[in-house]
């Protein structure tokens, strides 16, 4: 007889396997580069399409044919500035040393924060005192079409040395960032996003365990019997329950960005399905995207980079969309 291999079900990679505490993810750490620029973005996923684009694997059986290619368009209005935080080293881990607010915040941003009457102007004593620059900055929702004015309010790394830091927050606090700005078709990226809600799910969806037998008693998608997991007078965390499911943050590594481009060329008559009228500057990234529609979507530059995938971006051949219904 062979040996019987019965993996436990569910994987404590995952866990808890609790809901997000918020509709958009966290970033805990951030890549270092050369250039004195933003290392993230943000955008609000579209949906799914295909392209047809030109194959340029040397090495391919379809080398300049056109294949299909699934990709997930993200729009991308512009990021504004509020605030340069300033950072600070210490035995007790990370503290923000000083903060220069910007002066001309929108109105909007009042439902998120309480905005400040008065700015400090002791800019430059601030600026002595720090380790590292990160930026605090805020979508504008209201130049698209989904629906809501109140902003995301989140922090963003810079590449750099301390002195390009300072020289590149001091010129963009109070103003925006665009997309290519940042980004360029054809580099890998690192995805941050939080996954689709499906509410309350059983065992059997939920980790994966197998149906008993049709002729069980009292359930055939229940753990069954739960043998040694029960010497403790009770049912152990560890074992495969019914609970709330979905909604989780998470990362995807090197998703390849096709294209960047403006919102007329992926529109089309009554507006994409699920989401309408692009109005922005859009990507489009290989592949699918977790979250669902309208959700937003953290882009930043690779923290692994896949050297094999290619760092060029593809010839499009054609588009193909989904109008609303």
């Amino acid at each position: 007889m062979p040996t019987i291999r019965r993996p436990r079900k569910g994987s404590l990679q995952f866990w808890p396997r609790r809901r997000s505490k918020r509709v958009f993810a966290r970033v805990r750490s951030w890549t270092k580069i050369k250039d004195a620029k933003p290392l993230g973005f943000a955008g609000y996923k579209v949906g799914m399409t295909h392209l047809i684009i030109t194959d340029d694997r040397k090495t391919s059986t379809t080398k300049g044919m056109g294949i299909f290619c699934p990709a997930t368009i993200i729009e991308c209005p512009p990021l504004k500035t509020a605030s340069i935080k300033f950072y600070k080293n210490t035995t007790n881990g990370l503290k923000v040393a000083s903060e220069t607010l910007a002066e001309n915040l929108d109105k909007e941003l009042g439902k998120k924060i309480a905005i400040p009457k008065k700015s400090d102007k002791k800019k430059d004593e601030k600026e002595k005192d720090f380790d590292f620059i990160r930026l605090l900055v805020y979508t504008q929702p209201k130049l698209t079409g989904i629906g809501k004015k109140k902003p995301e309010l989140f922090e963003i790394g810079l590449g750099g040395n301390k002195e390009d830091q300072v020289k590149y927050a001091n010129e963009k606090l109070g103003k925006e960032i665009i997309i290519s700005e940042v980004f360029k078709e054809g580099q890998q990226l690192d995805v941050h996003a939080v996954t689709k809600g499906k509410g309350m799910q059983g065992p059997v969806k939920r980790f994966g365990i197998s149906l008993k037998n049709h002729k069980s008693e009292k359930g055939r998608r229940t753990p069954g019997s739960l043998g040694g997991w029960i010497a403790q007078g009770h049912i152990m965390w560890r074992n495969a329950k019914a609970g709330k499911m979905g909604y989780h943050p998470r990362t995807e590594y090197n998703k390849w960005l096709l294209k960047i481009g403006e919102g007329k060329d992926v529109n089309v008559k009554g507006g994409l399905k699920h989401y309408g009228v692009v109005k922005n500057t859009y990507i489009l990234v290989k592949g699918s995207i977790i979250g669902t529609e309208k959700r937003l979507i953290r882009i930043n530059e690779p923290s692994r980079p896949n050297k094999i995938l290619p760092n060029t971006a593809p010839t499009i051949q054609n588009i193909n969309l989904v109008k609303a219904a």
